[in-house]
């Protein structure tokens, strides 16, 4: 993705900041335990908070939380959602922190959006020896059928590559491996998945969808049209057609460790 591409659609999030905070969903547990497992202490930092879905799970997993965002409106939901939390405005390629200064950094849904050259340095600036890096990502289950039937009328600006279970190992490793072991002494990279659900209507659904970014930066007439198809589907699908259902959903994790040492040659 070029440069300008990534700012335009990174930065397309705070326009729908309330419909984010009430739509999206939140991080399954058992994801968010793993990618911590191995760090040394209990604080943490998490880059590109949005409106608060990974830094709730953190926080009721006992986790000292540090929240950077770096859009305003994002940040004032997440603040209002946890007002106990430390919540600040930043950018993980300009982390407003000290060295060595926590003992994991998490990212949910957001490490794709960051420019690894610079924010690459600067999380292994901020970690503490042994210290974890994490990248999470919330993806739709497609290989259940009417999950990937929506995939397929939605289009990619709706539902993208990364955005489901087929592609989002490949498209956020991208993000990721090339840039992070260029930059600082880290270990091999370890991956997991673990599958839940979300309890969505039509309705809901649709506002979801309506908050990716792909989605946000579209032209209005485009996006209309998109979202009547996805309704469309929606109405006549039995799996999603009559009430509540569950969406099936998978947290995917990237979890490297920030070594003590340099590697050698």
């Amino acid at each position: 993705m070029e440069q300008d591409e990534r700012l335009r659609l990174a930065s397309s999030f705070g326009a729908v900041a309330t419909a984010y905070a009430e739509h999206r969903p939140n991080y399954a547990q058992a994801a968010v335990r793993w990618a911590l497992e191995r760090a040394p202490g209990p604080r943490v930092l998490e880059l590109g908070a949005g409106t608060s879905k990974l830094t709730a799970t953190l926080v009721a997993l006992g986790a000292d939380v540090i929240a950077v965002e770096p859009d305003k409106s994002m940040l004032d939901q997440l603040r209002r959602a946890l007002p106990t939390t430390c919540a600040v405005r930043g950018r993980a390629e300009a982390v407003p922190l000290a060295d060595a200064s926590v003992d994991a950094v998490l990212a949910g849904n957001a490490l794709h959006w960051f420019d690894m050259e610079i924010a690459g340095p600067e999380i292994a600036r901020v970690l503490q020896p042994d210290g974890v890096l994490a990248g999470l990502w919330n993806v739709f289950d497609n290989r259940i059928d009417w999950v990937a039937g929506l995939e397929r009328i939605s289009g990619s600006a709706a539902i993208g590559p990364r955005d489901t279970f087929s592609g989002w190992r490949a498209e956020t490793a991208k993000a990721l491996v090339p840039k992070i072991g260029s930059v600082a002494p880290f270990g091999s990279l370890e991956q997991a998945e673990f599958p839940y659900g979300q309890r969505r209507t039509a309705y809901s659904l649709v506002a979801t969808l309506g908050t990716k970014a792909g989605m946000l930066v579209m032209p209005e007439r485009d996006r209309e049209v998109t979202l009547r198809r996805i309704r469309a589907f929606l109405a006549s699908s039995p799996e999603t057609a009559h009430g509540e259902f569950t969406l099936p959903m998978m947290t995917g994790v990237l979890r490297v460790q920030r070594l003590p040492h340099p590697l050698k040659d």
